[in-house]
């Protein structure tokens, strides 16, 4: 496949599966806590569902020798989506935007190593519950995504909603994209852990 069949395959679904995880950021926002993160779930399922296309359910399962402008192409779409459902809930739902800050002001404090840390724990949750999701089996998918939420690991995408989400002094300072580019490289080294750590014969098929 090549470029332009890539990016006409791949981006409309990029961007679909963002605004999914944007959605499952919005209920977080507004909700919070255990049910929020349990909620949450709602945007990672639909994505299996209709086989769109996420950064964190891609990554893990890319060629070692290929798919890597479909990743790139993968990860802007996902950022797309993100955005255009963080302007339309900066004008629907204002009440957001501060709570979308504190979580921006939390991975700032932390630092980017720290948030590139925690990405590695999301990512490596993320692709085991999309394998498991693979083959049908959704309890991992469901447990999967509060239990990375409530661990504070840092997932790339539904974070590109949360700071796109916030307020835009904040969202501005050069940090951010430091964080952000950390959290992204996290999250790939841990969604292929499994690959780079476990014999082939003893992965999950």
């Amino acid at each position: 496949m090549n470029l332009k069949e890539t990016f006409n395959t791949h981006f409309p679904l990029a961007i679909l599966a963002g605004i999914c995880i944007a959605i499952g950021g919005t209920v977080n926002l507004k909700v919070g806590g255990v049910a929020g993160a349990v909620l949450f779930a709602f945007g990672l399922t639909t994505v299996v569902y209709y086989g769109l296309k996420l950064y964190t359910g891609t990554a893990g399962f890319i060629r070692r020798h290929g798919d890597w402008s479909m990743l790139v192409i993968v990860l802007i779409g996902n950022i797309i989506g993100c955005l255009l459902t963080a302007l339309a809930i900066r004008y629907t739902h204002p009440d957001c935007i501060d709570k979308a800050g504190d979580i921006l002001t939390g991975r700032i404090t932390k630092g980017p190593f720290a948030c590139g840390l925690l990405a590695i724990g999301c990512g490596f949750i993320m692709t085991t519950a999309v394998q498991f999701a693979r083959q049908g089996k959704m309890l991992a998918l469901l447990l999967g995504v509060p239990v990375f939420i409530l661990c504070g690991f840092t997932h790339s995408i539904a974070d590109a909603f949360y700071f796109l989400a916030a307020p835009w002094d904040v969202v501005c300072q050069p940090i951010v994209a430091l964080i952000y580019v950390s959290e992204v490289i996290g999250n790939f080294i841990g969604c292929n852990l499994y690959r780079w750590m476990t014999p082939e014969q003893v992965r999950v098929k």
